[in-house]
């Protein structure tokens, strides 16, 4: 199998924390210097990379002489924006042995949320991209809250990879790649090399929810290829001790796991709209709405919602379920909340008689919505 990295042009690479750490001790700077060769080898033969790395909270603990992680979130705040000026200048100063500049990108979910900032954020790593920078992209760990947090760069990745429409996420681990079982405690565990992203069988392998080793493990990286595959790109698991392993994988060398996205990719706006972790309410549908949508196309009438939950204003993007529930889709809704109860369940004929207007004749458009 050839990789599915040969034929990528622009890739999101992640490296976590035992790539490019002392075993939690500092910055590696001899990796951080075998990855940012290996990256501008890419870069100079015409791609495109941008880097997601671990590593701010590891550093600032040792700038600040913290022998142990601190326990607190305004400390590990505090070491995470010592950390990253450290972070950054190895970085920097890395690329620009090989002639190339970096810049430093931090996200919190709300900057993805918000379409306008969502938006300016592509803007940004388009121009960075255009300009042969490597942008290198953390969570904006010094003010995010659990509210607004990705939980791990392993979504981090994911989301990156769909805000850029990246052809390829490379999520580089300590692991070998995905294993049929945990190789720690099966010695009969072997290596899935190739898999269809989203697979659910993928989930069980991997521990599923809640599991003792899905944790900052490999479900989450299971996940993440999954939500990576809605702007149709493909995921690979390798080892990032492995020698040169992203030159390799660019030449054609099957490293790993590779996750190929078989689906058709969401348009941007779309891939938007499912990846809003951050929903504002929900409505439940009944059977014929969730037919409507899910086998004709169509876009949400009043008619069809039971319930309307949640407080949102017009705009808000809102989760569809059926009376089971069952996540069928999400959407921006062209009413608040208030004025959804009010209409759920009637004809669109009289949105005006029960609210004195009418806005759109639906609660949320198809063009608005996207199918989960």
């Amino acid at each position: 199998m050839t990789s599915l990295l040969a034929s990528a042009h622009r890739l999101v690479v992640k490296v976590g924390s035992a790539l490019v750490t002392n075993d939690g001790k500092g910055l590696d700077h001899a990796a951080l210097a075998r990855w940012s060769a290996q990256i501008a080898s890419l870069v100079n033969a015409g791609r495109e990379v941008v880097l997601v790395s671990s590593g701010a909270i590891a550093e600032g603990m040792q700038r600040l002489g913290w022998p142990t992680r601190p326990d607190t979130i305004h400390e590990l705040q505090a070491a995470a924006a010592v950390g990253q000026m450290g972070l950054v200048q190895a970085y920097e100063a890395s690329f620009r042995i090989h002639g190339l500049h970096a810049a430093q990108i931090l996200l919190t979910h709300d900057d993805l949320a918000d379409r306008t900032r969502y938006l300016n954020a592509l803007s940004t790593l388009r121009t960075l991209l255009g300009m042969k920078v490597v942008p290198i992209i953390n969570e904006n760990d010094t003010v995010v809250t659990d509210e607004i947090r990705f939980g791990d760069n392993d979504t981090l990745g994911a989301l990156v990879a769909n805000l850029i429409e990246a052809d390829a996420l490379v999520i580089l681990t300590d692991q070998q790649g995905l294993y049929t079982a945990d190789p720690r405690k099966d010695p009969a565990a072997t290596l899935v090399a190739h898999a269809r992203a989203g697979d659910p069988d993928l989930e069980k392998m991997a521990g599923g929810a809640g599991s003792a080793i899905s944790r900052g493990g490999m479900l989450t990286k299971i996940l993440a290829a999954k939500r990576a595959a809605r702007s149709g790109a493909h995921t690979i698991i390798a080892s990032g001790r492995e020698q040169d392993v992203l030159l390799r994988l660019a030449g054609g060398e099957a490293i790993g796991t590779h996750l190929e996205a078989a689906e058709a990719p969401l348009s941007a706006r779309k891939t938007w709209l499912a990846d809003h972790l951050q929903v504002r309410g929900q409505l439940v549908l009944d059977s014929g709405a969730e037919k409507a949508l899910r086998q004709e196309g169509k876009s949400l009438l009043p008619i069809g919602v039971l319930t309307v939950s949640g407080h949102f204003e017009r705009g808000a993007v809102v989760s569809c379920i059926n009376v089971h529930g069952h996540p069928i889709a999400r959407g921006l809704i062209n009413y608040s909340a208030a004025d959804a109860r009010k209409i759920a369940g009637q004809p669109s004929q009289q949105i005006e008689s029960i609210l004195g207007f009418v806005d759109e004749t639906e609660l949320i458009h198809r063009d608005n919505l996207v199918l989960l």
